[in-house]
């Protein structure tokens, strides 16, 4: 039998733990069962029990002090990831083997993670090597994304998240309970975009030829081969939820044994919440090593 997989990812301040947070209670109230894994080596806080912690392994605060290191934020969370990348068996042994387990991976933000570095594509290989079905979720700050050019640097950043992995991939955009109602109206046509019409929107704001060009071929790439599509996440939401809920299974044909029905379209804002625990670190002395 397969096994299921969320790959949580996007960049810091997007939301991951808070839509883990809502997505568990979700599926609770559907009787579903699901787990937690927290892979974020700086995670400071959540509010779910989580079935394995990779500070439990390694954890930033411990490279950045060591001085023999001398990593500052970012390099101790690189050191961090390719540590954990050598040290897979502790995940697997973390994760056990049960049937049609279901499980989301609380990832890290720092996008280098997944755009040039090979760690989360090792992540995902390995994964599938044991047996899970994985999907990419993909989140955005709604709040960043409703300026039409922020909007197109969103969508190359999970573009480039989608050829790295090579998963489904589920893009979302997050805290659409936290817009107001002018900002959430004005945000609805970037759900389903236009590129086209955006682009011709925007044009007059653009002065570099080269860069219009530019601008003009990223958009067409995007909306002639419709390579990326955002749903919405209100965490006060429960049907918009459900919607999100539903895309993704069906990505993974998680129980495709039972009658299985095509997600809905969107017509509403899915959700979003909030995340925070109380875990103390500790770090395998091996982890310095």
């Amino acid at each position: 039998m397969p096994r299921y997989a969320q790959l949580v990812i996007g960049p810091a301040g997007s939301g991951k733990s808070t839509y883990c947070s809502t997505m568990v209670q979700h599926l609770q109230t559907l009787n579903r069962s699901v787990q937690v894994v927290n892979l974020d080596p700086a995670a400071e806080h959540f509010d779910y029990p989580v079935m394995a912690d990779i500070r439990e392994l390694i954890q930033v605060d411990d490279v950045m002090e060591d001085t023999s290191l001398r990593f500052g934020p970012n390099g101790g969370l690189v050191f961090c990831m390719e540590y954990f990348a050598n040290n897979f068996d502790w995940l697997g042994e973390s994760l056990g083997h049960v049937e049609d387990d279901y499980i989301l991976f609380d990832c890290p933000g720092q996008i280098e993670l997944y755009t040039h570095l090979p760690v989360m594509k090792q992540l995902v290989e390995q994964l599938q090597q044991w047996e899970f079905r994985v999907c990419g979720v993909f989140l955005v700050d709604s709040q960043f994304m409703v300026e039409s050019f922020k909007f197109i640097s969103g969508v190359m950043v999970a573009l480039s998240a989608m050829v790295s992995l090579e998963i489904p991939q589920i893009n979302i955009m997050t805290k659409m309970d936290l817009l107001s109602p002018k900002a959430k109206k004005e945000i609805e046509k970037y759900l389903d975009p236009d590129m086209y019409a955006m682009m011709e929107d925007n044009s007059d704001n653009i002065r570099s030829k080269k860069f219009k060009n530019l601008t003009k071929a990223i958009c067409g790439l995007i909306d002639d081969y419709s390579m990326v599509r955002f749903l919405p996440f209100d965490r006060t939401d429960e049907e918009g939820i459900n919607i999100v809920l539903q895309n993704i299974d069906f990505s993974i044909q998680y129980g495709e044994d039972l009658e299985f029905k095509e997600p809905k379209e969107v017509d509403e804002e899915p959700a979003n919440s909030n995340y925070d625990s109380f875990f103390q670190d500790k770090v395998d002395s091996r982890g310095l090593e």
